[in-house]
């Protein structure tokens, strides 16, 4: 009856992945409005330290989304390989 789980696994590691990528970009912005308004806020410098780390977060989740739409297509590719050379 589970005789073959790789590719359930598979299948289910490819789903995680994608929905991972979902949250990069907002957490990552998210993250850099937080840190932004929280160091206005200590060192009186508003808004500019929350512009600026928007920025930051926002450039951050981009090149976070590109490395890991990367990785999954390298991963793609790869099980693609291994498939062929399985025939």
């Amino acid at each position: 009856m589970f005789r073959n789980k790789q590719p359930w696994r598979a299948e289910t590691k490819r789903i995680v992945a994608l929905s991972s990528l979902g949250l990069m970009l907002p957490s990552s912005i998210a993250v850099g409005l937080i840190l932004g308004y929280f160091l206005d806020k200590a060192f009186g410098t508003r808004p500019w330290l929350l512009i600026l780390f928007f920025f930051f977060g926002t450039a951050s989740g981009i090149i976070n989304l590109l490395r890991g739409l990367n990785r999954l297509q390298d991963d793609k590719k790869k099980g693609q390989t291994k498939e062929n050379n399985g025939k």
